[in-house]
């Protein structure tokens, strides 16, 4: 495990918007069923439905960066720009209004904006003319769609905010981020670690207000550099916000007022601790998560869990999809394996495969899907003792590789702190291996998404 805080966490980001650069094509969904315009019409109020694909006009849908989904000179419409469970979708004059705004996900779900709901396959029919509707999101295959936008080779979802390594304030000589940043080209940090105080109160360590203090300023540098950072909650000691909180709306509450304070985007909660263990915090802190993505449309969440060698304890994954909880990416700390001598950067990839394939099982996901939802938080050169494992410059290499080949949804580590070298042995500061500064960090942020 990690010194303080080791990599079995869970973690929150937002949604993205569409490519920069508009694309054309046909939008698949259920049953391999074509997003179509009924009876090709551009007529205001048109219904949008489900229909064999056709190559037709009526299928031929154009995605950008303003968020829009267009068809025959018209967007993509949430009538009457409904909120509620059943508004149906069509088509109509293009207005920038939130009805008509949509954001693609890694998930492959198309979100409007608006209402914070997924484009629905109305009662999972594949019948052609099955008027489309808008529903809250649940990740199911009838929420599903294959969009132009992004093409299937990179994860849009993912980047800038996937390579966010982590940085702590809280001892180990913290590096000025506007160093790492300019060295480096790395825009985002994971900042460890928000805390209880003993109630359900946040502050960084358990003992620092959130605004005032080295935390925030390093929230400034960040952001004035134009990077930005994900709050990380939880770690491996200290009190835990999940345990102090005695139910689940007080847990949202409390990871609702760090995200209003700086206005994140992201939010990594680091579940690792024994407290963790308990199935009454495990519950507390899912029903957390599905109020602060119901409340936040377009936030993230990142759950990191610790790992064996063939992939993580299922439980979690398991109680999560059970409770319809979509989480952005599952991510695992593939390390802690058992001792030295080991080849960490293949034993993470087997590990990564295994938490592809618990994903699998519990959301009924696509291999791609579940590639999309997956995650690795390394260590940097020497593990915790007394295992003592060295995870390599060269490994990194191979997971960086891994990582590009599967578009994963977040690649991290353990820590910024530590990507120096040291004159003997590993510390809060150092990797305890020969390195120059940052080597760690450069790998990661060649990371393509």
């Amino acid at each position: 495990m990690r010194i303080l805080a080791t990599a079995g966490a869970l973690a929150l980001t937002v949604l993205s918007p569409f490519a920069a650069q508009a694309a054309t094509g046909q939008i698949t969904g259920y049953g391999g069923k074509c997003l179509d315009v009924a009876s090709a019409s551009s007529a205001n109020g048109t219904a949008v439905q489900l229909y064999d694909c056709n190559g037709s006009s009526a299928q031929q849908w154009t995605t950008g960066a303003d968020g829009t989904v267009r068809a025959l000179g018209k967007c993509l419409d949430v009538a009457s720009a409904g909120t509620a469970d059943g508004t149906r979708v069509q088509l109509y004059d293009c207005n920038g209004t939130g009805a008509q705004s949509w954001a693609y996900t890694s998930s492959k779900q198309l979100v409007n904006t608006g209402s914070g709901k997924c484009l629905d396959d109305t009662g999972w029919s594949t019948a052609n003319g099955n008027q489309l509707q808008i529903w809250s999101c649940t990740g199911a295959a009838n929420q599903q769609w294959s969009a132009p936008a992004g093409g299937g080779t990179t994860n849009p979802d993912a980047a800038p905010m996937a390579v966010a390594p982590y940085l702590y304030e809280g001892w180990g000589s913290p590096p000025n981020p506007a160093e790492v940043m300019s060295a480096t080209g790395v825009k985002w940090f994971t900042m460890a670690f928000v805390l209880s105080n003993g109630t359900c109160n946040p502050q960084w360590d358990g003992s620092r207000a959130l605004t005032g203090g080295a935390d925030q300023s390093a929230i400034n540098t960040i952001r004035s550099g134009g990077g930005d950072v994900v709050p990380s909650f939880g770690g491996y000691s200290g009190n835990k916000l999940e345990q102090s909180c005695t139910s689940a709306g007080a847990l949202a509450g409390a990871y609702q007022s760090v995200i209003n304070t700086f206005g994140f985007k992201a939010i990594d909660i680091d579940i690792e601790a024994d407290a963790y263990s308990n199935p009454t915090v495990q519950q507390r802190t899912v029903d957390a998560l599905k109020t602060i993505r119901a409340n936040n449309p377009s936030i993230k969440i990142y759950v990191t869990i610790g790992t064996g060698q063939s992939g993580p304890d299922t439980s979690l994954i398991n109680r999560a999809a059970s409770s319809g909880l979509t989480a952005d990416a599952w991510t695992i700390m593939p390390f802690d394996f058992g001792g030295a001598g080991q080849n960490m950067g293949n034993l993470t990839t087997q590990a990564a495969e295994g938490l592809k394939n618990a994903l699998k099982s519990a959301y009924g996901y696509s291999d791609d899907t579940a590639y999309r939802h997956s995650g690795i938080s390394s260590m940097n050169g020497l593990t915790d003792p007394p295992n003592s494992e060295t995870i390599t410059v060269a490994d990194f290499n191979t997971i960086l590789g891994y990582a590009n080949a599967h578009h994963l949804a977040r690649l991290t580590f353990w820590s910024v702190n530590r990507d120096r070298p040291c004159t003997s042995g590993a510390a809060d500061s150092c990797s305890g291996v020969s390195q120059s500064n940052w080597d760690y960090t450069k790998v990661f942020a060649k990371y393509a998404g």
